[in-house]
């Protein structure tokens, strides 16, 4: 009896529990909407979170453009160059963009194949200018950056490197010297002449240097480069910077940066583990040599489609 009586009682209980939690949801006071899913308040706040620690990581993260001066016919050197660079993993903290540069198209075979090169890998700036190598190519390569990419984020890169298309640049050494190295009025690369160690005597090789953003910004609005540009254009670049008091920061990256070891003069060393740029790889013998001892291929998995002895 006693058993039949507490049973009798946690049914009522149950009953009015279950009452209780129906009229609370008729209510509206039960908020299941927050339980089960994120409200819109708290959705609003979670993506202003995600954005702003997106912003942060993205103002940490080193941004460089290289542009590779070369010439609209060089479709085989671009290719090599692509599988090169490409074969390279994203250096941890930094975004490295390769855009192969070059002037306005004169030949209806360029158009087309350019073209196609464009809408497979987008990594092609055509100048508005008439193709050259020391009548003011460097300067339209530099000058034209702040229009062409006006609508990304501020600045779109921190720096900007002109290079040579027969210079091997190393992804991870590149960003490993530049972290420490100031984002602002930066002039770096291999000091010219050969036998010389100081950055500020002279003017950066044209295997590949390298400014930050705001030296972009001035070669664009002033008159002085305007007023030389023609000549050896990365001697000319140096008078740039002289003249116009820029570049107070300096970084002479030799010898990390050489030309190949052959044939041997006062610019060249034997190849190291901690190179930044090899220059002068004028055929297909010194670039396999080059990425030989650099072990680029060792990401190639095995397969029984393929050996490769």
């Amino acid at each position: 009896m006693k058993d039949s009586n507490t049973n009798k009682a946690r049914f009522i209980l149950s009953c009015f529990l279950i009452l209780f939690f129906l009229f609370m949801l008729a209510s509206n006071q039960v908020p299941f909407n927050n339980t089960l899913q994120l409200s819109p308040k708290t959705t609003t706040k979670a993506s202003q979170l995600s954005n702003t620690t997106s912003s942060s990581e993205n103002k940490n993260n080193l941004r460089i453009l290289i542009g590779i001066l070369t010439l609209p016919d060089q479709y085989l050197r671009r290719h090599l160059l692509r599988l090169v660079y490409a074969a390279q993993p994203p250096p941890p903290g930094a975004k490295i963009d390769v855009k192969f540069v070059f002037c306005n198209l004169t030949k209806e075979d360029q158009k087309i194949l350019v073209s196609l090169e464009i809408m497979q890998y987008n990594d092609i700036i055509i100048l508005n200018c008439k193709e050259n190598m020391n009548k003011g190519k460097t300067l339209t390569y530099f000058s034209s950056l702040p229009e062409l990419l006006n609508d990304t984020v501020s600045p779109p890169y921190h720096y900007v490197m002109k290079a040579d298309d027969d210079t091997y640049i190393r992804f991870n050494t590149l960003v490993e010297s530049l972290k420490p190295l100031p984002r602002e009025d930066l002039y770096y690369g291999y000091v010219i002449p050969c036998g010389s160690m100081d950055p500020f005597v002279h003017y950066m090789s044209g295997m590949g240097y390298l400014v930050s953003w705001d030296i972009v910004k001035w070669i664009r609005g002033s008159d002085i480069p305007r007023k030389q540009f023609e000549g050896p254009e990365d001697k000319v670049f140096g008078e740039w910077m002289r003249e116009g008091r820029k570049g107070k920061n300096r970084f002479n990256a030799k010898w990390f940066m050489y030309n190949f070891p052959e044939p041997p003069t006062t610019c060249t060393h034997e190849l190291w583990p901690d190179t930044i740029a090899v220059h002068l790889l004028k055929n297909q013998e010194k670039w396999v040599r080059t990425l030989q001892y650099f072990n680029v291929t060792q990401g190639l998995k095995p397969s029984k489609l393929y050996h490769i002895d």
